[in-house]
């Protein structure tokens, strides 16, 4: 039990300054200040690049653009080329942090778990058939932000971005109420599908309030290209055998309900540190090397005294 207190209060020092390089992160990619006041999108050249995060092309203050928009729109095009920019951008994203980019710098992950901090309600841990919902996110992947753009079109040819379109929540908080509020136009524009996207986004704020991250487990397609890099990032966790005491702390205090010591490269891991920091026998720890993490489990010797470096 102090085990278990300690890591709790050890999550939540860590969180705290998580939360804080998240936040600022956010207010520097949505620093446009004259897209609040007047309700206008920033389309200066910085919106040709792309932000590491799930960040609302519409949002009025955003400087850069969503790579999940921009590769829906980049499918879509009538005259489709493939995007050298595109492509090197997940790689060289994923290939350097993986899902780092979730836990640190993705505004709608931010927002998710600030919901999460409200105290009433009592919170879900496990979703049942969560093994089988955290795959829906590659699902998604694949049909509206891949299939659906290349092959659902109009008649000049030209595709939606139809994950944007239909169930995006970040776009709808991000870019559609504020766009709205501030353009008495497109207030009298909205529709259905305005109306479809914001019982989402409802929805997602009740879940966010009760699930941790739900957005994030199951839905997000951002995620799902960087988990494929998880594994083979640059930046990675791992695990020290010799140290592991198998005391199951690191699974107990993970709020993606991964199990560290087994597996400390999960694709569903957001790289929060929360493992890192709560592990008594220091046996978890970050790295920037390609050494192979050998898993816990495989031995059962007693911890060394810590090391001066942690690893």
């Amino acid at each position: 039990m102090d085990k278990k207190k300690h890591g709790a209060k050890t999550h939540h020092t860590t969180q705290k300054k998580r939360h804080a390089i998240q936040l600022v992160w956010a207010l520097l990619t949505n620093s446009y200040l004259t897209g609040f006041l007047y309700g206008k999108i920033y389309t200066g050249k910085l919106k040709q690049l792309c932000v590491p995060g799930l960040n609302c092309y519409s949002c009025p203050g955003a400087l850069g653009s969503c790579p999940i928009g921009a590769l829906q729109a980049v499918l879509g095009s009538r005259n489709f080329k493939f995007s050298f920019y595109l492509a090197g951008f997940f790689l060289l994203i994923g290939a350097l942090m993986g899902r780092f980019v979730c836990g640190f710098l993705c505004p709608f992950g931010l927002i998710q778990e600030l919901l999460h901090k409200i105290p009433f309600f009592k919170k879900i841990r496990y979703v049942p058939g969560e093994k089988v919902l955290v795959k829906l996110k590659y699902l998604i992947l694949l049909i509206f932000v891949i299939l659906l753009p290349l092959y659902a079109v109009d008649i000049l040819g030209q595709g939606s971005p139809w994950f944007c379109k239909l169930i995006c929540p970040a776009g709808t908080l991000e870019g559609g109420l504020p766009l709205v509020f501030l353009n008495e136009a497109l207030q009298n524009t909205i529709g259905f599908l305005y109306a479809w996207k914001n019982a989402i986004l409802i929805l997602t704020i009740l879940a966010s309030i009760l699930i941790y991250r739900p957005f994030c487990k199951f839905i997000c397609p951002l995620g799902a290209i960087y988990s494929f890099f998880n594994r083979v990032a640059i930046f990675r966790h791992r695990v020290d055998p010799k140290r592991c005491t198998e005391c199951r702390l690191c699974a107990h205090i993970c709020p993606m309900n991964v199990n560290p010591a087994k597996n400390p490269n999960s694709a569903e891991c957001i790289r929060c540190g929360a493992c890192i920091k709560a592990c008594p026998a220091q046996a978890l720890s970050h790295t920037f090397t390609k050494r192979t993490e050998i898993s816990s489990h495989t031995t059962s010797s007693a911890p060394l005294p810590p090391s001066s470096n942690g690893y």
